[in-house]
């Protein structure tokens, strides 16, 4: 079964959309991320993904202000990447995977979501402007067999694009990990493209 989960990205306490990661394509939607929310819970969304692209940049939560409002005034269940009931965290997963680890075991892996962005099957960190040498597959292999089932992967090159997502990308992994709760982001603009993800 598919569950929805819009996303919010942030720069600047405002609801944006950045083409593939650039942060200099980014389009401000609305001012107001806490009426987005609302708007979404009333249309009988259950789950919010935010996104703080200060923070991906900054390497720190920057718009707290925004997570706490949101999580206060909806009873949307939250994940962010640093924050609230889940987190997705993917950063940390390649350059410090001994705290990644620690954090799995703390807070067990029903909390945690590990973040794979990928472009040109290597994973991306930093808000996406760095490139590691981590190539998909045995990234995700690593850290399945550390007890992760959570990921949320998105390919960057179609991210924003309003193209279709990457369905072939996102049955490569299934294949791979028949068992993986797997969050597939990036590319939707209609409702053919969420039955393709179906």
């Amino acid at each position: 079964m598919i569950e929805l989960i819009p996303a919010i990205d942030i720069i600047d306490g405002k609801c944006v959309r950045l083409s593939q990661g650039d942060y200099n394509t980014q389009k401000v939607y609305n001012e107001n991320p806490v009426e987005v929310a609302k708007e979404f819970e009333a249309h009988g969304i259950h789950r919010l993904h935010i996104v703080d692209l200060d923070g991906a940049v900054s390497r720190h939560v920057v718009n707290y202000r925004v997570l706490d409002q949101i999580a206060s005034r909806t009873s949307l269940v939250i994940d962010f990447d640093n924050g609230a009931q889940m987190v997705t965290l993917g950063s940390v997963a390649v350059k410090n995977p001994g705290l990644f680890k620690k954090w799995l075991e703390q807070y067990g892996n029903e909390k945690i979501i590990l973040g794979a962005d990928v472009k040109e099957n290597k994973i991306s960190v930093n808000g996406w402007k760095e490139e590691s040498q981590q190539q998909l597959i045995p990234f995700l292999k690593d850290y399945t067999k550390e007890g992760v089932f959570k990921v949320l992967c998105t390919d960057i090159s179609r991210d924003g694009m309003l193209q279709g997502p990457s369905v072939e990308l996102y049955q490569q992994i299934l294949k791979e990990f028949p068992n993986m709760h797997l969050i597939a982001s990036g590319g939707v603009s209609c409702i053919q493209d969420i039955i393709d993800l179906e």
